[in-house]
């Protein structure tokens, strides 16, 4: 029988089924059986509404080495992300703010209210040289919670101003209320955008990325980004073996068809806590297919769950694997997919005099941006070396995803 501590096996809009504790924590909770049956009586039930902490960033641009990832640097405007994806690599990032990245990552989110503030300030640095930035590295720059706090829009202005390069990764079509910006520094040569579809199949989409855009929507996104001159590419991400597998080659064409010229794509990975929230959502929706998809999920990362070995991390080992670059490749060959993808410039860059703000909004920008709901304390914390991520794809080692 459930806790009343443990949230109901599914819930509306939330891909995560539990709060599983951070794993810094010193506390840990049990089930109170004779608790469930008091709530039920009452039809109590915890509710788990979104809320949103601004938080006073000391720094804004993460820095990383790693060897999979294109960058090596990158902006995270936001902590946790609204679309609940239950395959979310970033998940165990909220465990060093002492939450759970269950459903906490999903519902307890912190806004980088002064993001271009000191993006401003640390592209003045003596010394600076600019080079590729990414947006979407860790959580999603466009998750439903910026359409009120427009931090992302505002981290693209400052870089437009500077002539400073930007790729995103982002699986929502909210990305196209910037086409005017974006459009504009793609003419310069400073731009470049990656939707992120990992089956078009709408039923699957809506219980792995419950709050996340529909796959057709996110096609159309990459149509609106092709037609006003934004090179744009399509992240088959996460591939998940014997669940959407199956539609590689078919998420390839559509968005070719859109006008889509890049491609690149992942493995499922499971690392740390994702690992349970992915397993149980999968038996809790899946549970005649979970046992199959495991097997496969071993298969690709020699016997185990995961795999955080550089090199081989997002694309998996064995013949399953394998299997799966080869249909990629040639599905990506024969519709003329990363035929070419010169590099964005970073010559245009330049430290233009600094703004004086002029209006009370402008001074205070804090002002006109308010929580959805009930704020916690802002935090002031510097970006931890976890918060870098990785990229929600990965294009082969020749074609750079950006």
């Amino acid at each position: 029988m459930a806790s009343s501590f443990v949230p109901p096996p599914s819930r509306k809009g939330r891909g995560a089924t539990a709060n599983v504790e951070s794993r810094f924590s010193e506390f840990r909770r049990e089930s109170d059986e004779t608790r469930y049956e008091s709530d039920a009586a009452q039809e109590c039930e915890v509710k788990f509404v979104t809320q949103v902490a601004l938080e006073n960033a000391r720094t804004i641009i993460s820095r990383n080495q790693s060897a999979d990832i294109p960058f090596d640097r990158s902006i995270n405007p936001y902590r946790g992300c609204e679309h609940g994806c239950t395959y979310c690599f970033a998940r165990p990032t909220h465990a060093y703010l002492g939450l759970s990245p269950g459903l906490d990552f999903e519902t307890r989110l912190y806004a980088k209210h002064n993001a271009a503030e000191r993006l401003d300030a640390e592209l003045r640095k003596r010394g600076y040289r600019p080079a590729l930035l990414a947006l979407g590295a860790n959580t999603d720059p466009y998750q439903p919670i910026e359409r009120e706090y427009r931090i992302t829009r505002s981290v693209l202005e400052v870089l437009e101003r500077f002539g400073h390069p930007v790729g995103i990764t982002t699986k929502s079509a909210l990305v196209t209320r910037d086409i005017d910006i974006l459009s504009r520094m793609a003419k310069r040569g400073l731009a470049r955008v990656f939707i992120s579809v990992g089956t078009l199949d709408a039923d699957i989409a809506r219980k792995m990325e419950p709050r996340a855009n529909t796959p057709a929507r996110r096609i159309e996104a990459i149509r609106k980004l092709t037609d006003a001159g934004v090179p744009t590419g399509v992240i088959v991400a996460p591939i998940v073996p014997a669940l959407t597998d199956f539609d590689i080659e078919r998420v390839l064409k559509t968005a070719s068809e859109a006008g889509a010229t890049y491609a690149g794509y992942v493995m499922l990975r499971l690392p740390r806590e994702v690992h349970d929230v992915f397993v149980t959502w999968l038996e809790t929706h899946y549970p005649l297919r979970a046992r199959h998809v495991m097997s496969l999920i071993e298969q690709v990362r020699d016997g185990k769950h995961n795999s955080a070995e550089f090199g081989t991390r997002m694309r998996g080992t064995g013949l399953h694997a394998e299997l799966i670059r080869q249909r990629f490749h040639l599905a990506a060959r024969k519709l003329g997919l990363n035929q070419a993808r010169p590099p964005l410039r970073i010559d245009q860059f330049n430290v233009p005099e600094p703004e004086t703000p002029t209006t009370e909004s402008e001074r205070n920008p804090e002002s006109q941006r308010r929580p959805r709901q009930q704020s916690a304390t802002s935090a002031t914390s510097a970006t931890s070396a976890q918060d870098h991520g990785g990229l929600a794809g990965h294009a082969n080692p020749q074609m750079p995803l950006f």
